[in-house]
C-alpha cells in the first residue's frame, strides 16, 4: 500500500531512496517530456539534481531543444521509473529558470571536462563531425588551461514547480496502485485512482 503522506516530498525522497539502493545505474534519471511554440511533444532523459518543497531541478544548455521549448512554453511533465522496484511517479507543472547563484554554484560542482563541454557543445545543433566537436573542446581547454571555468551564459538550470504528482506501484493483475498528489492554495489534496 502507498503511505499517505500530507505533501508528496516526503514520499517522492522514501521512493528516491529506496532507488539509490537498487537501480544499477541513475535512479535520478527522469523522463522530461516538453513541447515548443508548435505544441509538438517531445521527451528525453537528463538527471534531477535537486529536489525540495520548491520543486525538482535540472541543468542544461538554453539554446538546446529543450531550453527554447521550456521557454516557449514554460509547462512539462517528469517521469522517474525503476523498474528493480516496479514504481513511477509522474509529475506535471510549471517551469522556471533557476537563480543564477544556484546555477554558478552547481556549474562549479562539476568536473572540469564537464564544464569544458559545456562551452565546446552548441548542444541540439547540427554537427559536421566528431572532428568539429574536438576541435572546440581544444579550443575551450586553450582558453580555460587552469583555474575556474566560469558558467556559460546560455548554460543554466529550469526548476519544475509541481501542480500534480501521482506515484504509481505495481501489483499483481495489473491491480496497480495510483496516488496522486494536487496543489491548492493551502497545500496538497491527496487522492487514490483506479488504476
Amino acid at each position: 500500500m502507498i503511505k499517505p503522506f500530507s505533501e508528496p516530498f516526503a514520499l517522492f525522497q522514501d521512493w528516491m531512496a529506496e532507488a539509490e539502493r537498487s537501480e544499477p545505474n541513475d535512479a535520478n534519471a527522469m523522463a522530461l517530456s516538453t513541447a515548443g511554440a508548435d505544441g509538438y511533444p517531445t521527451v528525453r532523459m537528463v538527471l534531477l539534481k535537486h529536489v525540495d518543497e520548491r520543486g525538482f531541478v535540472f541543468y542544461t544548455n538554453y539554446e538546446s531543444r529543450k531550453g527554447l521549448q521550456l521557454i516557449a512554453n514554460p509547462r512539462a511533465a517528469l517521469l522517474f521509473h525503476w523498474k528493480s522496484l516496479k514504481r513511477q511517479i509522474n509529475i506535471e507543472g510549471a517551469i522556471a529558470p533557476v537563480e543564477d547563484s544556484e546555477a554558478d554554484a552547481y556549474f562549479a560542482s562539476r568536473d572540469r571536462s564537464s564544464r569544458i563541454g559545456a562551452w565546446a557543445s552548441k548542444q541540439s545543433r547540427p554537427l559536421a563531425g566528431r572532428f568539429e566537436l574536438e576541435k572546440r573542446i581544444a579550443e575551450y581547454v586553450a582558453k580555460y588551461p587552469v583555474g575556474a571555468v566560469p558558467r556559460p551564459p546560455y548554460w543554466s538550470g529550469f526548476r519544475l514547480t509541481p501542480e500534480r504528482i501521482e506515484f504509481w506501484s505495481d501489483k499483481p493483475f495489473r491491480l496497480h496502485e495510483r496516488s496522486v498528489y494536487y496543489r491548492e492554495e493551502d497545500g496538497w489534496r491527496n487522492q487514490m485512482l483506479f488504476p
